[in-house]
């Protein structure tokens, strides 16, 4: 859904929330090797202070354990990469939310080429989970959800 393979995003199930944002990274072919490497280890995340598990490259199909860690408070979010894109300018994947992820929804990742400028860019769908207490917390989290998309931004820099 977050079609992280296209460079127009074309409209979306309008029963999610949607968010796209860019970041310029840096510029040059040692930028663009790094970041196109990187976005595929899951750097993004962890690089925002999330951990990953399993580690490493990312691939279709696999489920992978987010964890956020603010304070004393762990939250674990279950998710299943979807798609992955290695291609000459643009180099990410999307995931989508799994049961137990505190949203329902979907979030892509991907680097790309516009020239010699490298930039960043961030898709999600969200909506809110169907269990409690998550549901009952979606609006905080859509505020949560905002205050990382920043730390994203950052992360490849």
């Amino acid at each position: 859904m977050t079609s992280p393979h296209l460079d127009q995003w074309t409209l979306s199930d309008h029963n999610y929330r949607r968010s796209e944002v860019t970041a310029f990274v840096g510029s040059g072919d040692v930028v663009w090797q790094r970041v196109a490497q990187e976005v595929l280890l899951w750097k993004i995340k962890t690089a925002s202070g999330f951990l990953v598990d399993p580690p490493g490259p990312v691939s279709p199909g696999d489920r992978v354990v987010v964890t956020a860690r603010l304070g004393g408070l762990t939250v674990v979010e279950p998710v299943q990469v979807i798609d992955v894109v290695q291609e000459p300018a643009r180099s990410g994947f999307s995931y989508r939310t799994m049961p137990g992820h505190p949203v329902d929804g979907e979030e892509a990742f991907f680097v790309h080429r516009r020239g010699e400028e490298v930039h960043l860019t961030v898709r999600s769908l969200t909506r809110a989970a169907s269990r409690q207490p998550w549901r009952r917390l979606f609006p905080l989290l859509l505020i949560a959800q905002r205050l990382v998309r920043r730390r994203y931004l950052r992360a490849l820099r």
